[in-house]
């Protein structure tokens, strides 16, 4: 039975506030390991989550951590996780579209998909049906002895840095960037050479002159891995990645272990620290632009239209030959198509556009 979203957090509320007190014991100790370098928010906002967890067990679950590249590869946390290598790790559902390309829908996916943001795409998780799709995909699709968690907001993705101005779609053509997952599909309809690293691979092979622009997340992310210091352009919003969702991977063993209480209690501060990693980058990204205009002397440029729009229309052109033939891929687009038809329409019937306030208030200097 699928539990609400407020009712679940409901749930969880009630379990702290009328629990008995813990019990001493030794504290279990679980090892994770990051896909993202340490330098980063995303691995911050990953020791907020252990932090939590710690807290909130009264010390009875303490979890290591360790940045991409201490155990196993970035790319490989996965397969780690499946085979108790680790306990668990902190990845992305991009990483694994060369796996089952309906990963990509669990997150990275342009458009939402269907005009869907961050929080629309927790709704279809957490009251869609989504979680059981997300299990279905690594339990049964991809055979992977895991439970995933949803943990981190990326949210809405900015175009990227480059080397050199662009204009339009078609100026993307022989860009030599760094793009990962189905993005790098929907950028390479444009002409764009793209090349797939990990994130803390990104920098020194602009450096290295092997790559001549690239995206990541945003403005404060970016910052902390220093792209400001290779690119000078830096181009946004854009379509190609606007409800980012990072996950948490643990090994299913090592979950049935677990006791109820634990395991609400990972539940719950991983929907904390997603929401926060949400409401905590906002602030930062303010802070990152005026940095980035003021000391590093980077151009914010607002992306053409043409590349919005272009970036959509790629996306549904691989969408609609991927339901074609990938029967798991049709039914979780299906899933997010139906919720998508609810959710996005009425919301912008309830909520006015973000542009009615801030232009009143604050309008764009020219």
């Amino acid at each position: 039975m699928r539990v609400p979203g407020f009712a679940l957090a409901a749930a969880l509320a009630a379990l702290f506030v009328h629990a008995p007190p813990a019990v001493a014991q030794a504290p279990q100790k679980l090892r994770f390991q990051s896909s993202f370098p340490p330098s980063g928010l995303i691995f911050e906002n990953f020791k907020y989550w252990a932090d939590r967890v710690k807290v909130m067990s009264a010390g009875r679950l303490d979890i290591e951590l360790a940045p991409a590249g201490a155990i196993v590869p970035a790319f490989e946390v996965l397969d780690a996780v499946h085979k108790k290598v680790i306990d668990g790790g902190h990845t992305a559902p991009a990483y694994w579209v060369g796996k089952q390309r309906a990963a990509t829908l669990f997150g990275p996916a342009p458009g939402g998909p269907f005009g869907m943001d961050m929080i629309d795409y927790m709704g279809w998780l957490y009251d869609g049906g989504g979680l059981e799709l997300y299990r279905e995909l690594y339990q049964d699709q991809l055979k992977r002895d895991v439970v995933p968690i949803p943990l981190t907001s990326v949210a809405n993705q900015v175009l990227g840095w480059f080397k050199r101005p662009i204009t339009s779609w078609e100026d993307l053509k022989g860009r030599k960037c760094r793009e990962t997952g189905i993005t790098a599909e929907v950028f390479s309809k444009s002409g764009m050479a793209t090349v797939n690293m990990p994130g803390g691979e990104i920098v020194p092979a602009a450096e290295r002159g092997v790559i001549e622009c690239g995206e990541w997340v945003g403005p404060a992310e970016d910052m902390k891995v220093g792209f400001q210091t290779v690119w000078k352009h830096y181009y946004m919003p854009s379509t190609h990645e606007p409800a980012t969702v990072l996950e948490l991977l643990i090994n299913a063993d090592v979950w049935k272990n677990l006791t109820p209480d634990l395991q609400a209690i990972i539940r719950a501060a991983s929907w904390e620290a997603t929401f926060r990693s949400q409401t905590i980058s906002n602030k930062l990204n303010a802070e990152a632009l005026k940095e980035l205009r003021e000391k590093h002397g980077v151009k914010i440029e607002r992306t053409p239209e043409d590349i919005l729009r272009k970036t959509l229309e790629a996306w549904d052109q691989i969408a609609r030959a991927e339901a074609e033939k990938n029967p798991f891929f049709k039914k979780v687009y299906e899933s997010q198509r139906a919720y998508a038809s609810q959710v996005v329409p009425a919301r912008r019937f309830v909520i006015p556009p973000y542009e009615a306030g801030a232009n009143y208030y604050w309008p764009e200097k020219k």
